[in-house]
């Protein structure tokens, strides 16, 4: 089969320090010579499918058609987690079954789930505990080349995802959201979008709760906010994030992942 160029992003927990990325990369070349890779990041947190989930999800969409997005973020390697491939009608992502591509089967354009089954396409013999490099990898590498999915696995339709809390719209005056990420600002970014907090909202007042902070003012962009100020905003991420100029918000607001956030809008 003739070489195809293709784009093909890394992301892991991996670090910079080892040699897990310069493995992975030269197995994709080993197969794929005229393979593009892109580290997209190789420092999220050790073991955090969530992280690695919620990054991906913010960026997968800015790559050109038909890039490839390799992922392995992996505390259950060598168990019977099932290594796949995601399909949607512009990108795949492949990695393991354990939830990380949760973000992604929400998109409509998903078309595939495939469950990576053909030996052949795995590098030998297979590591217990390195399948990036041995699985993954080289199932990216021939992807890149365009081998049909049907050679690689079988259809699943029973892939592991986590639960991502949606943000509740109690009231005109309610709003009740979720903290899904902490950057590593320290900002909190949750899960209420312009689609809730609308600007007739926020022009009628609309004020931001976490734990003890109540009153968190909706602005622009971090110059408007006064020093040590907590206060929200809209993201490039297009969603609800709380802040603190040149501070951790996290460490102030002393609050993680999974912690409610409130607006209330005056009557």
């Amino acid at each position: 089969m003739a070489e195809k160029k293709a784009l093909i992003t890394l992301t892991t927990d991996f670090g910079e320090a080892d040699y897990f990325v310069a493995a992975m990369k030269g197995v994709i070349y080993s197969i794929n010579p005229e393979a593009e890779i892109v580290d997209l990041t190789h420092s999220i947190p050790p073991h955090d499918i969530y992280a690695a989930a919620f990054t991906l999800m913010c960026c997968y969409a800015d790559f050109p058609t038909n890039t490839i997005h390799l992922v392995v973020v992996d505390p259950g390697v060598g168990s019977a987690r099932r290594p796949i491939m995601v399909m949607t009608d512009n990108y795949r992502f492949i990695g393991p079954d354990n939830g990380v591509f949760s973000y992604i089967y929400q998109r409509p354009d998903v078309n595939r789930i495939v469950h990576l089954t053909t030996e052949h396409y795995f590098r030998q013999p297979v590591s217990s505990t390195f399948h990036g490099r041995d699985i993954f990898a080289p199932c990216a590498a021939y992807a890149s080349k365009l081998v049909d999915w049907r050679m690689m696995g079988v259809g699943i339709s029973d892939s592991v995802r986590f639960n991502i809390p949606a943000p509740v719209v109690l009231s005109e005056q309610q709003i009740r959201g979720t903290v899904l990420h902490v950057d590593r600002f320290g900002n909190l970014i949750t899960n209420i979008t312009p689609s809730e907090l609308t600007e007739e909202r926020i022009r009628a007042g609309a004020r931001v709760r976490i734990g003890k902070h109540e009153n968190l003012r909706v602005l622009t962009h971090f110059a408007e906010a006064n020093q040590n100020e907590l206060f929200a905003y809209f993201g490039s991420a297009g969603l609800l994030e709380l802040a603190v100029p040149r501070q951790s918000a996290a460490r102030i607001a002393e609050a993680r992942r999974g912690v409610e956030v409130e607006v209330v809008v005056p009557t």
